[in-house]
């Protein structure tokens, strides 16, 4: 049943990605920013109702105005969660831009990628971050700097906090759980030596798949706020509410 499930997906979910690949080279030039981002958020649930994934929202995810939402990382899966929620900018490393398929579709998706190997790579992340803060987005960043299978939360890197306290936006802590019949699902993970097509075999071959974003309390920064503490602090709160939920 499993490999049936896999294939009747797998040809829609071909069928939506160049529908997507199409409209960002023909259609996206003539939108406004708004109506990119609107296409944007229909695409990636139109995405994730193909794979058979559901999104359950906890908590008060911030709707309006600019902020930085922060969540641990478990798959490619989580830019389209988030982007169901609210059309989201996205920091993610340079090197998932060059993955087969998954790189162009989160980079149309509005991602901005960091190369980390570079010596002003974080100063020029946090320029392009506050431009985002400046036309009223929302940006999201995993501040692990990896993916693990959901379970834990790896210590979050603090350096992209810096924006959020140079602009005085708040910063809104995510836990994503994933899940299949309601309990933790780690074999959904994207992590390690794996491959896209092994996790997307796994993903689009199961039932009962869901992932539950929980929104935290924001935290405002004010005139005394330091990212390495402000880093921590949301640490704390994801991992909490990923090993007691």
């Amino acid at each position: 049943m499993a490999v049936v499930l896999f294939v009747i997906r797998s040809v829609f979910v071909v069928v939506w990605i160049l529908s997507g690949l199409l409209t960002e080279l023909l259609v996206f030039p003539l939108l406004s920013h708004r109506w990119r981002q609107c296409v944007v958020g229909a695409w990636s649930r139109g995405l994730l109702a193909l794979c058979g994934v559901r999104v359950r929202v906890l908590g008060q995810p911030l709707r309006k105005d600019p902020g930085l939402w922060v969540a641990n990382h478990v798959s490619w899966v989580d830019i389209f969660v988030l982007n169901c929620v609210r059309t989201t900018s996205f920091v993610a490393k340079s090197d998932i831009r060059r993955w087969p398929v998954i790189g162009l579709l989160v980079a149309w998706a509005g991602t901005l990628f960091i190369d980390r190997g570079r010596r002003h790579a974080v100063r020029e992340a946090c320029r392009q971050i506050t431009g985002c803060f400046q036309q009223g987005d929302v940006v999201g960043l995993f501040p692990e700097g990896t993916t693990t299978e959901g379970l834990d939360v790896k210590p979050f890197h603090s350096g992209l906090f810096e924006a959020a306290v140079q602009a005085r936006v708040p910063v809104q802590p995510v836990a994503l759980r994933y899940l299949r019949h309601g309990r933790p699902a780690p074999e959904l993970s994207f992590v390690g030596e794996q491959t896209l097509v092994a996790n997307l075999w796994v993903l689009l071959g199961a039932w009962g798949v869901a992932v539950e974003c929980r929104f935290l309390p924001p935290i405002v920064p004010d005139a005394e706020s330091r990212r390495g503490d402000l880093a921590g602090r949301c640490h704390a709160l994801v991992q909490q509410a990923v090993q007691s939920s």
